[in-house]
């Protein structure tokens, strides 16, 4: 909990509390079938337990709402409690988010349960379709807390904006929904002759569904993992842009956001500013140290790595829309960039975006070549060049972002030189040999 912003420990704490006095009754209160809901608890627990071995094996929602239509609502509450607590957590603090987790779905499963008996639940009205209505309505409130409350603590953890915490309430309903029909399916078999038995086989195929996401997972991890590998490489054959990839990466994806592009594009945008930079491993590593001015024919070398990254990177199926990134981020509004010369909506959007990423960290980053520059000059340049070298939309969607998210740049200049001052260069290839050595900004 120290770790946790006040604002986070005190949304955390409330959501116990409120957990606590939803289930409290089910402890206190005469007539409770304990039967029910120890088995329904092992059940959820056993769940939870499965998804410790093996990701995406356990929290079967399916079990909770079966819970919140055959029991109580306070009860129903009470049976996510042990899972939530024993369940897989990933990151730091792990009671906290154990506690954490259990409040918001005994919460989340108390006013599923609610919503359920208000509208008769399957024991009131057995028959189809009646009984979907009360199933379905009580998977949508369940949906509505846990993203809701998710929202909040994300929120007050991470002081991101309501509307971006809870985007991904809308891609959330249709899977909560598919667990409702199926917690119906379990609380009607759970009610007939064939007993509690004949329910639990509606869980074998949730738990098949669960392992095919879960293997969809394991190979997004691969990708990451491959792309890791290729941005290390770079890192190691230039040290002085240690980081870069990383950060044109994050610049990339905080544009995208205010574009409004989320899910896999998103993604996509954010390997594509990552990986941007790959093809610096085909170029010779003194040129990229050198600390004085480049002569045209070593700026015509390095102008070869757009095209050298997209050849090392053209196989790779899951890179998608980032492969044209990689190749056209040298690109500029007004036709004159490399490596040929697009112009305007000719260049891909996303080449577009990690343009303006890679020349923002460029310049506020310390290079051997040059001082940083402050976020201020930076984004003042970035404006000044807006429609000749970059595209207005993304440069205003970008000063947008850094207004919300702010920037922790590699370096910061609090007396940066005026040379480092000076415009983007826009030399291309063959430029004089005189050329300032900030002229490598444009060369990534």
């Amino acid at each position: 909990m120290r770790a946790l912003p006040p604002a986070a420990r005190a949304c955390i704490v409330c959501a116990v509390l409120a957990a606590a006095g939803c289930v409290l009754p089910a402890v206190t209160a005469p007539g409770t079938p304990w039967v029910t809901f120890g088995l329904l608890a092992v059940v959820c627990a056993g769940c939870e337990l499965a998804g410790r071995r093996s990701s995406g094996a356990g929290s079967f929602f399916a079990v909770l709402l079966a819970a919140a239509l055959l029991l109580p609502p306070a009860v129903a509450a009470l049976v996510a409690v042990p899972g939530a607590l024993v369940g897989r957590v990933e990151h730091r603090p792990y009671t906290t988010r154990r506690v954490w987790h259990a409040a918001q779905l005994a919460l989340a499963v108390r006013a599923a349960a609610e919503v359920a008996a208000w509208l008769g639940g399957p024991h009131r009205t057995p028959d189809f379709p009646y009984a979907l209505l009360p199933a379905l309505a009580a998977a949508l409130v369940f949906c509505l807390v846990v993203t809701v409350l998710d929202g909040l603590v994300l929120a007050a953890a991470d002081r991101v904006r309501l509307r971006v915490a809870w985007r991904g309430l809308a891609r959330s309903v249709a899977p909560h929904l598919v667990h409702g029909l199926a917690g119906l399916m379990m609380a009607v078999l759970w009610r007939s002759p064939f007993g509690p038995l004949a329910a639990l086989f509606v869980l074998l195929p949730m738990y098949v569904s669960s392992w095919v996401f879960a293997q969809y997972h394991r190979e997004r991890a691969a990708h990451r993992a491959t792309i890791r590998a290729l941005v290390q490489a770079v890192d190691i054959k230039d040290q002085y842009t240690r980081g870069h990839s990383e950060r044109v990466g994050q610049a990339s994806a905080m544009i995208a956001g205010e574009l409004g592009m989320d899910g896999d594009r998103l993604e996509a945008l954010r390997f594509a500013g990552i990986l941007h930079d790959v093809g610096k491993l085909g170029v010779p590593t003194r040129l990229l140290r050198k600390d004085g001015p480049l002569t045209p024919q070593e700026r015509r070398v390095i102008e070869l790595h757009p095209e050298y990254g997209h050849e090392m990177v053209r196989g790779i199926g899951f890179l998608g829309e980032a492969r044209s990134a990689i190749l056209h981020h040298h690109e500029r509004l007004d036709g004159s960039g490399y490596p040929y010369g697009l112009s305007g909506q000719q260049i891909p959007e996303f080449a577009r975006v990690v343009a303006i990423a890679d020349a923002f960290d460029a310049m506020t980053s310390t290079r051997s070549y040059r001082r940083a520059r402050p976020v201020d000059a930076a984004l003042t340049e970035l404006q000044r060049c807006a429609g000749t070298q970059f595209d207005p939309r993304m440069v205003q969607a970008f000063v947008r972002a850094l207004a919300q998210h702010g920037w922790r740049p590699a370096v910061t200049a609090d007396e940066p030189d005026a040379h480092a001052l000076g415009p983007v260069p826009q030399a291309r290839t063959g430029a004089s040999p005189a050329a300032s050595a900030t002229d490598r900004e444009r060369l990534g």
